[in-house]
């Protein structure tokens, strides 16, 4: 009988320890022990084409270029500072010409560095490159290749570009192994149908050119390069992930927490898009410390509250903060009104297929959770784990 009893005290542990342990590991891979980890860079390049030259603006945030070029950093404090460009300039221009290559056809050009300065984009700052090119006539085939962090697996790197030729856009996004954007410069062929819609006829005081797609083979369509960019920016989103973790591990029915899930997602895909689309525009320095707020929040409510109700409510105002948080990769691109719509859909999916496929890997976890009797212990130290989390981000986020 004894034997029996210390045999069903460990069919009762191990369930503990499974849970806990799974717990711990979502947590080991999904946020960074260091707070400050930079496993995501983002870049923005501007293009603009005309009759007479190509300008290149390339902007890249100042930790990727300390990562890059760590000797830059004369006062190892992580700081990009304008006195340290100025003494590294020639260095400086070097990472970026062989980092940023533009090619007409199969030419390489050389470019002119015209300014190289610090600047702020939300809550980070950039260092932002001029540069300008010889124009591009039609006929000529455009080229463009990145080559930062190409061999660096373990940083999720992207190139935001936005492109603009004699007043059309494009844009593209330039990720993994996709490092190359391909476009031919061709005239407008202006035609007459009759019966038909009739084409608009070109300025006379300047040549209508329109802009190739990127080609297939170097760079993906906008659509799914839009979709892998909201899948990657949700993995990378440390904050975000957690509040989802914190959201879910309190003791709910299975209409609860599709409540709960349903009303983050209906409230980040609202002001998504309403921040993308210039209608608000919370400044970073609010919305930031907020999304850390809102962790903080969530895990004392889990803490001090055994049964929690109507958690979607509240679910559903932090998640109109979030959502901005989200908007912010997207919101340096000027996005051309006819890929808006598209671009933006496609982005959001991308954030729900890893949020929908992170909800059904910790559904069994959940119900493991919910059946044990130490359940309650283990909710308060998975949320005191959050709680700390969110209060250190909050404080890093205030004092930044």
């Amino acid at each position: 009988m004894l034997y029996s009893n210390k045999f069903r005290q460990r069919l009762n542990v191990r369930p503990l320890t499974l849970i806990l342990l799974s717990f711990l590991l979502f947590s080991i891979v999904s946020f960074p022990m260091n707070t400050s980890a930079h496993a995501y860079s983002a870049s923005y390049t501007n293009i603009t084409m005309d009759n007479k030259k190509t300008e290149i603006v390339f902007s890249i945030d100042t930790l990727s270029i300390l990562e890059l070029q760590p000797k830059i950093d004369k006062n190892k404090n992580w700081i990009l500072e304008p006195s340290e460009i100025k003494k590294e300039e020639h260095h400086l221009e070097e990472l970026i010409t062989e980092g940023l290559t533009l090619d007409k056809g199969n030419t390489e050009q050389t470019p002119t560095i015209e300014k190289m300065k610090i600047v702020k984009k939300e809550n980070k700052e950039f260092l932002s490159i001029t540069m300008t090119f010889p124009a591009f006539l039609p006929g000529d085939t455009f080229v463009y290749n990145d080559g930062f962090y190409f061999n660096d697996t373990g940083t999720n790197y992207v190139d935001l570009i936005s492109a603009s030729y004699m007043g059309q856009t494009s844009e593209a996004i330039l990720e993994g192994k996709s490092r190359t954007w391909t476009m031919l410069i061709t005239e407008v062929q202006q035609e007459q149908q009759s019966g038909e819609e009739q084409t608009v006829q070109p300025n006379p005081e300047q040549k209508q050119t329109e802009q190739g797609s990127p080609v297939k083979t170097t760079t993906s369509s906008s659509w799914f390069s839009f979709l892998k960019l909201g899948m990657n920016h949700i993995l990378t989103g440390y904050d975000h992930l957690l509040f989802l973790l914190a959201l879910l591990i309190a003791r709910q029915t299975f209409k609860e927490i599709a409540a709960t899930v349903t009303a983050f997602t209906i409230a980040h895909s609202i002001t998504l898009t309403l921040t993308v689309l210039g209608i608000i525009n919370l400044p970073s320095s609010f919305v930031e410390p907020a999304i850390a707020l809102s962790i903080c929040y969530v895990a004392l409510e889990n803490i001090f509250r055994k049964k929690v109700s109507y958690r979607w409510a509240i679910t559903f105002l932090f998640g109109l903060i979030h959502g901005m948080g989200f908007a912010d990769i997207l919101k340096e691109m000027n996005i051309p009104k006819s890929a808006l719509a598209i671009d933006l859909a496609s982005f959001n999916i991308g954030i729900e297929i890893i949020q929908l496929a992170i909800v059904i890997l910790l559904l069994p976890l959940l119900s493991l959770l919910y059946r044990s009797k130490y359940s309650r212990k283990a909710i308060v130290f998975v949320s005191i784990i959050a709680f700390l989390l969110g209060g250190i981000w909050l404080i890093e986020r205030l004092v930044a």
